[in-house]
């Protein structure tokens, strides 16, 4: 047998959100503590555990920068903002001087103060005839470009002469007064001025749309209001593939993920429509669409969104449900587990319960490959894992130890 055939494959399943902080809910437990997990423990007990930061110790990462940092890449360096991000996975793809944001479809008062940030989680089709309405908008030669992402998110593209990222958020991050843009440099003032308008022109254009008319009458939150945040240049990065070596993809539902891994070199699937909400997406059906991708790409990263999503809602009691269910996925890929691979279960921050946030707490991780050196770690949780041999790491060395778990790392030295 050649050296080329023993190479296995590898699966990265990022579980976006899923640590957490004790919760009084649950006597003082995290909802992977209080939730029993047999096939994530079956993985955690016959691999190998830790723990992971996967910016920094401390750092609150961002999914966006902790994505670049489970591919390999250290977001300190190539990180340029969210915004470029969440516009190419949604195919909203930029040009040299462009600048893209990420945005929410919001709900304002006539002073045109947050009273919901997502519109009450606001989704396609309203948001696609939404979009319509906000095509054309030009502010001082600058065309501002918008397309909708997954339910109340959206990316926008400014282009024209002049632009600068280096401006702040409108997006104060709650509800209340927007925050006006501001130039962080003198050069930045104009970009910053134009997004002001721009905010204000879609006010105009959306609080008596057809679509918020109707909406209001059916006593949902009018989505009346375009917020962006995370600005950013498209950054220069290289390509994942040839960082590694590996046909990769990625398989996800969320634009900014997709969007990371499709700026990074990764091919984004196409995904059947129950894979690509939130909490009710089908985890088993987005589990076999990675299964499928495996056996023709030699590295998949799959993220399940879910677990955030109820930590952004403060809600314990359903993110044990998303946790047993995450299970069941997890014995999908157990019974259709090859020897010819290499599996990571992790997460790319914690989100806790308590402070419907991301935090900076360290996540698990347990990562399984037929022959690897059982540990002490037996069950998949913050607690747990850290009995495993893997020790605290960082994101950036997922990568590096999955690639040596497969065969695949070049030999330092003679």
């Amino acid at each position: 047998m050649t050296v080329s055939a023993l190479k296995k494959k590898i699966l990265i399943v990022v579980m976006d959100g899923l640590g957490d902080r004790g919760c009084k809910e649950l006597g003082g437990l995290t909802p992977l503590q209080a939730t029993d997990t047999p096939n994530l423990d079956w993985f955690t007990r016959n691999g190998i555990a830790g723990t992971c930061d996967t910016v920094d110790i401390g750092i609150r990462p961002g999914s966006d920068t902790s994505h670049l940092s489970i591919l390999g890449y250290d977001p300190l360096e190539v990180y340029t903002g969210r915004g470029p991000f969440e516009a190419a996975g949604i195919g909203l793809i930029g040009r040299r001087g462009d600048v893209a944001f990420r945005c929410n479809f919001s709900t304002c008062d006539e002073g045109m103060s947050i009273t919901d940030r997502r519109a009450g989680r606001i989704d396609k089709p309203d948001t696609t005839e939404l979009v319509r309405a906000l095509a054309g908008i030009r502010i001082d030669g600058v065309e501002a470009i918008v397309k909708e992402s997954t339910e109340h998110r959206a990316a926008l593209i400014l282009r024209g002469p002049g632009l600068s990222p280096e401006v702040t958020d409108v997006d104060s991050h709650d509800n209340g007064p927007l925050n006006r843009s501001k130039g962080l440099t003198p050069e930045a003032e104009f970009t910053a001025g134009v997004l002001n308008e721009f905010v204000r022109e879609s006010y105009e254009r959306l609080r008596d749309h057809p679509v918020n008319t109707r909406r209001a009458a059916e006593g949902l939150p009018p989505a009346n209001i375009i917020v962006p945040r995370g600005a950013g240049s498209f950054p220069d990065i290289q390509p994942f593939p040839e960082k590694h070596g590996l046909k990769a993809a990625c398989v996800a539902g969320v634009g900014m993920i997709k969007g990371i891994c499709g700026v990074c070199g990764l091919d984004v699937i196409d995904l059947p429509d129950d894979c690509t909400g939130g909490c009710s997406s089908n985890f088993i059906s987005k589990a076999r669409a990675a299964m499928r991708t495996l056996e023709e790409y030699d590295f998949v990263l799959m993220n399940v969104k879910a677990p955030d999503v109820c930590g952004h809602d403060f809600d314990p009691l359903r993110k044990c449900e998303v946790v047993r269910r995450l299970d069941e996925m997890a014995g999908h890929i157990r019974e259709s587990f090859r020897d010819d691979m290499v599996i990571v279960f992790t997460a790319d921050h914690s989100t806790p319960c308590s402070l419907g946030d991301h935090s900076g707490d360290p996540v698990p991780i347990a990562v399984y490959t037929p022959g690897n050196v059982r540990d002490d770690a037996v069950t998949f949780s913050e607690s747990g894992c850290t009995h495993g041999r893997i020790g605290r790491i960082r994101g950036k060395q997922i990568v590096p130890m999955c690639m040596d778990l497969a065969d695949r790392a070049e030999k330092f030295g003679a």
